[in-house]
Order: C-alpha cells, then structure tokens, then sequence
C-alpha cells in the first residue's frame, strides 16, 4: 500500500458501503455459530417478528440492541449464536390474509381450510422475505443456517408435546367458561389480549315488577340489551331493604321470564339500589354467582356479535343497534327510569379493536397456579432470571402473583391445531401427540392454539427440543440474555419462564434487557392514526444503517421509552463522516505501513502516550458498560474518545511529526495512527458495523473481516499518568487562549505575545515538554514559560490548576473599539433578556404554552444571563 493506492472517498457513503459488506459477512459465514469446540457458548434468540407485515422503528430498535450485544461477544471470543426466526401471529395474520381475499372478492369459508392455508403460507413466504430484506439493511448479524418459525415441523412437534404433557398432569382441561370474545375475528382472547379504555357510556337504571304484584325491585346496568339473558336478580342476605324479597320472583321485562330473587354476598350493598341483575352466560361475575346457584345460561348473541334466537324480537340485530332499540322500548314501557351519564372501563380487542364480549364458550385452558408458583420461587433463588432495569421484576411478579387461568384455544385456522379429537359416536376425548390409529371414527378439534403458546416455548424448541440430545440444545440452551420491550412482560416473557421450568427444569435465559417504546419527538406514541409513524428503512435509506443504529444505542437507558428526532440520526450521520475524514486523514499519511511494521516499542511522544492511555481508560469502561448493558454510556464514552480525544487533539498533534523532518517520530505516529484506529473500529463496531468494517479493511491489519476480530484488551504498559498530567495542563492553555480569542475577536492566526507562570518547578518542566505543542496551537509570537513572571498592565489573565496564563493587550486590539463593540453586545442581550423574562413572568403563557415550550424559554433566559455576565466581565477586565 503506497500514499496513491489510499482510494477512501472524500465524503462517506452509507449506501455503497453497507451494500457491499453484508454479502460478505454472510457469504463467508461470519454469522454462524460454531456448534462445537472450546470456545464458550453465549445464546440470544431474537423476539420473533409477527409475519403480519414489515419491520417498524420498535424492531429496529430491538433487534439493534441484541446485534450489539452479539458483535461484541463474537470478538470477544465466544460461541456466538443469535438465532433468528419469525412469529405466525395467529389472529393478526389470519386477518391480513381475509383481507386480502375480500378484495379478491372471495373468503376462507368458500376456500376451506386447505387451500386458505395454502394462501396463508404464501402470505408467510413473501413477508418473511420483507423481514430478511430488513433485517439484512440494519445489518444484524444473525446466524441464518439456524432460522425458524413457530409453525416450522420442530416447533410444531414441540408444542404437541407441551400440550400433551401437561394436559396428562392436569393442567390443561377443557371447560365452558366466560371467556373474552372478539366478535370482529370471531375468536376467544386471552386476558391479556384486552386493552381497556375510559369510555364515556352510560348507567340505565330499570324497574323489574314483582310477580305478586306487590311492586317492584330496581337494579341498574351499563349493558341493557343483556338483560334478555337475566335468570335471577341477586341482593346481599344481610341487605334489609331485600331479606322479605329473597325467594320471590319478577317478571322479566320485554321477554316476560319469571326470574327469581337471591341472595350472595358478592352484592355491594352500597353500590345503586344494592340489587343487580345477573347474566351468567355474559359476564364474568354472575357466571360465578350462577354456578354458585344452579342458574340456567342463556346465550343472546352469536358468535358475530348479532342476537341470537334467545333475543326474541331483536334476533339478527347487532348488539349496539339492539341496546338503542331496546332502550326505546323500555322507555315506552316505563321500565326504564332513568339514564346517568357514566365513564366506566370496556375492553377491546388488541388486534382489532373490537369491544370485547363477555361470552360463554367452550374453551381449553392452562390451570395457571402451580405453573406460576414455580416462577414466583425462582427469584427467590441466586439462579433467578436478572432483569434489566431491576424494577421490571416486581411488574413480572405482580402478575404472576395475580394470574388467571389461561384460555389457550382460538377459533381460527392459521396455527397450531390443537391436538385433540372427539369421538364421533361416543364424543369421548383423545388427546395425543399423533391422530388416532382409526381416524375415520374422530374428528380433531377445529380451533388451533394461541400465537402465545408456541411463542412460550421459543427459548428451547429452537434448538431441538424435545430431543433433549440435540446437539444445539445442549450447547445453547439455557440462553444468555432476552432483549424485549416492557409492553410483552406478561405476554411473552412471563410464559417464556414458566414454560422453560416446567419442561427444562432451567431458567430459559440469565438475563432480561428491557426498553421501552419508541415515541415520537412529541413523546407520543406512533400510529397511523396520528400519522407520525416512521419507517426505519426511510431512516437508513437518509442517513445510513450506522447513524440509526447509533441512536437507538445512545438515545436512552434500559426500560426507558425513546423519543425518535430526525436531528439526532442526522448528528450520527455526521458523527460518521467525522470518522472517516479522519481515518482517511490517518491513511493517507501512513505511507504504506504494513501490519508486520507497527511498532510501538521506542520513543514516543507526550501525545502518543496520551493517547495510548486515554485508548487503555476508554477499552476498560467500554467492556465493562457493554457488560452492563449500559449502551448510552459506551456511545457517549467512543464518541468522545473519537470527536474528541481522537480527532480533535491526537491527530492535529500528529501533524506535527508527520509533516517534520524526523523519520524515527514520524514512523512511531504512523504505528500509534494504525494501532489506535484499529482498536478503536474494534469498539465502535457492535454499534456501527459497516463503516468500522470499511475503514478497518483499509488500514494494516491481519484477519478476514473486523467482525470475527478480537476485543480489546487493556496494555496496562501503556498506561502513563504523567503524560495525561501533562496533556492536561497543555489542553488547558490551549483551551484559555482559544476562548480569549474567540471572545476578544482576535483571529487563531494572529500572533499574540502568551506568558505563562508556572505554579513550581514541576509544572514549569511539565510545560517545557510540551513547548512545541503551545507554540502549534496558541500561535504566539512570543512565549514565555517561567515561575517567576508579574502580569502585565492590560492583560488578560486565567488561572489554571497549576499555572496562571496572561496575555498582555497591547498591539492585540484596540481596547476602545472592543469596550464598544461589547457595549452593543450587551444592549442586544439586555433586550433579550427582558423579553425572555416577561413571557416567563405571565401566567397565561405558563398555563397555555406546552411544557417542552416553558423549558424552552426557561433554557434561553439561562443562556442570555450567562452570555450577559461574560460580556460584562470583559469589559471591566478592558476598563481597568
């Protein structure tokens, strides 16, 4: 390599260089775990993406965090395996298919189930490959060769024997039960699958007439039209408005029912008239109040959300248009006496948004408690699973503490097909891993199992489980680290816990790395409905895959939501040019340094050694934050290391030797140049792939690719304190007299008469070794370092730790014309100042204005009053 062959671009490129260096990572095979051998396994199995549709800024964000994590394990000389995959996402993805097949102007029903799913597959087939395409632009160093999907014939082996498992111990049964309905989708939710909202609704209070004629009892409801499905109206036994009631009956209203009169304590007495009308079949709490009496259950809607036959006159209606039309018709009959407005909480569908039915059905379910009892005692143990931030684990624990049964079937056809089948005489039960020998005689169940309850088994039954033998099994399994947003603690993670227990016997994963949502610059969160939505391959298209990776490195802490701002992914962008103008900076003064030719053995320089020793300092918190999850801290800590330390001190400083006559100097520069940047590609790399591995490619270096090179390990010999002392005190001259200059208008060029006074005879050394250094960055026409110097008249002066610095003013400026170019400064920052202050001071402004507007504001009257005092400072530092 000669100075002509440096072809490094003046301005960096994300586009070009990150399309030529994912193909060869993956076509060499960099990203494959190893299988074997002595090298220590770590494991992250990513959060399967739902095959629903493309990746959003959230994924990005997630699968961000995981990659660097896995580059920075592959180089520190682990087994890396970050296995891909992907989610069937049941309900979401059997309603995109639907869709679709609407606007062909079909639907599954006239496909059946065989040719819908074939439809379904090809849905998979296309948006995995969109998600690959992603995953491929964010470049993610995932280990392809072990890619899965939870409908994949292992996974679905897996689940088969989950589910036979535990419905052998009992802890899966079959059962009617009021379950939450999605009348959109037409299929059972689970718990947490309901989202619920403040709606703003009503309270309609009615009277039922007595059967004897002798008056009547008045109960109040939110949901009128389910009265059609009332079988008794219950009140508290120890109520004495009620005791002379109980037993009797009422007639019920519209449908004519004789229902009768109970009593159980679940009734607040306190609550409206103490007597509420009970509905078994559609509410959670009279199911229970009806078991405990042998009420009848009488279903009134179907499965769409329409009144059924028990509806009477109203069958067919929809249940909204059925409450108008009933509450019409109670009006008229003067049963219903009154309407209160009334905000109260109702559930709708997380995948469609449909208001959740209350709904008796037959379901399967997962008896939750001794399931969860076993998870709740692990974080008792030194074994536990670590969560990242620590509080998230009193959120997991309050759950499980607090679980329901958990209702695992869904009416639908893209999933996992519950292995059971009915016997079509006898209706006997069988349940097993493969179908009946005589088959013709049974037909298996026609619903198919919750997204969640394969998606629990992810950690393990990508390896291989239930061959327990399995090579990738025994090696990877349990995993190492789960990065997960906080919304899924008890959809995935929790279930991921005690799933892995009670069929590993082991924790699936040491630790948890939570982080929150991405919002937008607002703080709110992104939809399409607000249409603040941002599509991370827009971002990348922008500005490049490492500045987007870069702010999501840096943009919060764990468990902590970001805020995305275009800005920041632009400073990253800039950030990147930054590094590559001084990379190419460095090559191209290398003269053809060759790897085997990097010495640091001899004699360096004050900023050689400094920056050796500011490399070793920055290596040891880096690992250490890394370890940590502390991705904030590390981008932080690089990037100053780099803009600054890097950039802004070494290199400059370098020129001086590689443009002097000194071969010996100039060869140590290049060595420490080629070292430093090596080392300092190797950090930033997890966070910033393509361009570390870019700039690596160019500097003398031995091994195939940057990604499967080593992590850096601290030289304690090349930790010298003194030449940080030094660089210290140099830097805050430098720093003074570029101040002064700026606030004095005084060109950098301009050469100025600089005395420095030495606190002692070790600080006066330390300043003599970096004499060359003073004279290169202060420009004075004279220097003058001494223990023993009185100021000069008119000067300006600093103290500094260790030393005092004057610059004498004369033939600097001319002081008149700087007291009165200062004046002007100072009425401009007055005026300022006044009208900050008078917003600030109006209570109106501070009532209506937005709070990140008042912080604003607050942020420049700050800033006026300091730039005020400094000008003031100056100009009686001028005057006297």
């Amino acid at each position: 390599m000669t100075k002509k062959e440096i072809t490094m671009p003046t301005k960096y490129d994300p586009k070009e260089t990150e399309a030529k260096w994912y193909p060869f990572w993956t076509n060499n095979g960099f990203f494959e775990a190893e299988g074997k051998g002595e090298k220590e396994p770590f494991t992250i199995v990513i959060p399967p993406p739902n095959v629903t549709g493309r990746l959003h800024l959230g994924h990005a964000w997630d699968t961000t965090l995981q990659d660097i994590i896995s580059r920075a394990k592959r180089m520190q000389g682990y087994d890396m395996l970050w296995l891909p995959g992907m989610d069937h996402a049941g309900i979401a993805t059997q309603a995109k298919v639907e869709e679709k097949l609407r606007e062909e102007g079909t639907n599954r029903y006239e496909l059946g189930r065989e040719k819908f799913l074939e439809k379904s597959w090809e849905w998979k087939e296309e948006y995995a490959n969109f998600i690959r395409q992603q995953w491929a632009k964010l470049g993610l160093s995932l280990d392809y060769s072990r890619e899965r999907f939870t409908l994949d014939e292992g996974l679905s082996k897996a689940v088969r024997e989950v589910f036979v498992r535990l419905y052998e111990k009992g802890l899966i049964y079959r059962g009617e039960y009021i379950i939450n309905w999605d009348p959109e989708t037409e299929t059972a939710l689970s718990d947490i699958e309901v989202e619920y909202k403040e709606v703003q609704g009503h309270f309609y209070h009615m009277k039922y007439p007595l059967k004897d004629g002798t008056g009547h009892i008045e109960i109040a409801t939110t949901r009128p039209e389910t009265m059609l499905g009332d079988t008794a109206v219950a009140v508290h036994p120890d109520d004495e408005r009620y005791k002379h009631l109980i037993g009797k009956t009422v007639v019920l209203p519209i449908i004519g029912r004789e229902i009768e009169i109970i009593a159980d304590e679940y009734v607040d007495m306190e609550f409206g008239s103490g007597a509420v009308k009970i509905t078994p079949a559609h509410d959670p709490n009279d199911f229970e109040i009806g078991n405990r009496h042998n009420l009848e259950k009488i279903l009134i809607m179907d499965e769409s959300g329409k009144m059924n036959e028990n509806a009477g006159k109203y069958q067919g209606m929809d249940r909204f248009e059925c409450r108008k039309q009933i509450v019409k018709d109670l009006q008229e009959q003067e049963v219903l006496f009154k309407i209160e407005e009334h905000v109260h909480s109702v559930g709708h569908s997380e995948r469609s948004g449909a208001v959740v039915e209350p709904y008796l059905s037959t379901q399967w379910f997962v008896k939750m408690e001794p399931l969860a009892k076993r998870a709740i005692a692990l974080q008792k143990q030194e074994g536990k699973v670590h969560f990242v931030p620590e509080r998230f684990e009193k959120t997991y624990l309050h759950w499980l503490e607090n679980i329901r049964d958990w209702c695992i079937s869904r009416q639908l056809w893209w999933g996992h097909r519950i292995p059971a089948w009915y016997h079509k005489e006898t209706g006997e039960v069988y349940v097993g891993r493969e179908a009946p020998r005589d088959i013709e005689n049974w037909e298996q169940d026609e619903d198919v199992l919750d997204t969640w309850f394969s998606s629990a088994l992810w950690p393990f039954s990508t390896m291989g489980w239930p061959d327990e033998d399995a090579e990738d099994f025994k090696r990877y399994y349990p995993t190492d680290v789960l990065v997960t947003g906080y919304d899924i603690i008890f959809f995935w993670i929790s279930r991921m816990i005690f799933q892995g227990l009670e069929f590993t016997d082991k924790r699936p994963f040491k630790d948890v790395l939570i982080h929150g949502l991405v919002r937008d610059a607002e703080g709110r969160k992104m939809s399409k409905s607000l249409g603040n939505g941002v599509d991370p391959m827009d971002v990348i298209d922008k500005y490049g895959a490492d500045a987007l990776r870069f702010f999501f490195a840096t943009g919060t802490s764990p468990g902590n939501d970001l805020r995305f701002h275009w800005e920041k992914v632009e400073a990253n962008w800039n950030f990147a040019n930054k590094i590559w103008n001084a990379s190419r900076f460095a090559l191209m003064n290398m003269d053809g340094l060759k790897y085997e030719e990097i010495n640091l053995d001899g004699k360096k320089s004050i900023a050689d050694r400094w920056i050796l020793t500011r490399l070793q300092e920055t290596i040891r918190d880096v690992t250490r934050l890394m370890d940590q999850y502390e991705f904030g801290e590390v981008g932080r800590l690089l990037y100053n290391f780099i803009w600054d330390d890097l950039c802004d001190w070494y290199i400059e400083m370098a020129k001086l030797p590689l443009y002097g006559e000194d071969e010996e100097a100039k060869q140590m520069t290049r060595s420490v140049l080629a070292y430093v940047l090596d080392q300092t590609m190797r950090l930033l790399h997890p966070m910033m792939p393509f361009i570390t591995e870019e700039i690596w490619q160019h500097l003398p270096h031995e091994g195939e690719s940057i990604t499967v090179a080593s992590w850096p390990t601290v030289r304690k010999e090349w930790i010298d304190q003194e030449a940080v002392q030094d660089m210290e005190l140099l830097q805050s001259v430098i720093h003074a007299v570029r101040n002064t200059r700026a606030e004095m208008n005084v060109a950098p060029s301009k050469p100025i008469d600089l005395q420095i006074k030495a606190a002692n005879a070790e600080v006066l050394t330390r300043l003599e070794r970096g004499k060359v250094y003073l004279e290169r960055f202060c420009h004075p026409e004279k220097l003058t370092l001494s223990t023993n110097i009185t100021a000069p008249d008119k000067s300006i002066s600093h103290v500094l730790s260790g030393a005092e610095l004057y610059l004498p003013l004369e033939g600097l400026i001319d002081i008149e014309e700087e007291i009165a170019r200062l004046e002007k400064e100072k009425a401009k920052l007055d005026k300022e100042v006044e009208r900050v202050q008078k917003k600030l001071s109006n209570e109106g402004f501070l009532q209506k204005a937005p709070a990140h507007i008042v912080e604003e504001e607050k942020r420049k009257e700050k800033d006026y009053l300091e730039k005020r005092e400094k000008v003031i400072l100056r100009m009686e530092e001028l005057k006297n």
